[in-house]
């Protein structure tokens, strides 16, 4: 599988003046950024500082009190859903491997006929094969989210979401997680994940977002974030320091 893109292309996504207010508290306030094709941003910051908000309003799972969203690419028109979340805690239905995808591409509309073997590709593609069969709820939380990352790429998405991936997986887990993480985006698909993995992101990340009490601090090629931050909050991060 290969993204689409040029003038297949949803992307860029444009985020202007993004707001959101709950219950009374401003959560998110005064974001602005874009997100090219074939690109990888890691959003990071503080616990609390919006990050998972901000990647489920762009999913379009929350509706922003303020601001636009907008897929800007020439076949961002076309009707169809060309992005993918992955939540910290993936949900998994109660039946197997192989049908939590098939429902997923049922869901999005694919035929019968296709949906098995688009599922069973996916999971050969990432060497889950050998758990096609097996209650998806009993799974490992890394085979758990492996799967979750496999029913993602299934749906042929341009740009997926990925909200703390590894927080909760041991070494082994994580590294099998990051190489799908990467062959993903070898095979075009933009990411844009929030991490509180500083090592992480400095592997994973063309640019950085530095999200704090809902505002982005700062914003940057990776690089230059995490050798010359800007902002003494962003500076504090890096080296490790408490920051609220």
């Amino acid at each position: 599988m290969s993204a689409m893109h040029g003038s297949h292309s949803i992307l860029p996504l444009r985020v202007r003046g993004l707001g959101l207010t709950l219950d009374g508290a401003r959560l998110i306030n005064d974001v602005s950024f874009d997100i090219p094709p074939r690109s990888r941003t890691v959003v990071i910051g503080p616990n609390g500082a919006g990050k998972s908000l901000l990647l489920r309003l762009c999913h379009g799972l929350l509706a922003p009190s303020e601001g636009d969203i907008s897929w800007s690419g020439p076949a961002a028109s076309d009707g169809r859903k060309r992005h993918a979340m992955v939540f910290q805690r993936p949900v998994m239905l109660r039946r197997s491997a192989l049908a939590n995808l098939t429902h997923a591409l049922a869901l999005a509309g694919l035929p019968l006929r296709e949906r098995n073997a688009r599922a069973e590709a996916a999971l050969e593609r990432f060497g889950l094969g050998a758990l096609a069969h097996r209650p998806a709820r009993v799974l490992s939380g890394g085979e758990q989210q492996r799967l979750a990352i496999a029913r993602a790429w299934a749906l042929r998405p341009e740009l997926l979401f990925l909200d703390e991936p590894t927080s909760a997986l041991d070494p082994a887990a994580t590294r099998a997680i990051e190489a799908m993480i990467a062959t993903i985006h070898a095979e075009g698909v933009a990411i844009v994940m929030t991490t509180h993995d500083l090592g992480q992101a400095r592997r994973h990340a063309d640019e950085v977002l530095f999200l704090h009490r809902g505002r982005i601090v700062e914003r940057s090629p990776a690089y230059a974030f995490f050798e010359r931050p800007a902002t003494p909050e962003a500076r504090a991060f890096v080296a490790g320091e408490l920051v609220w």
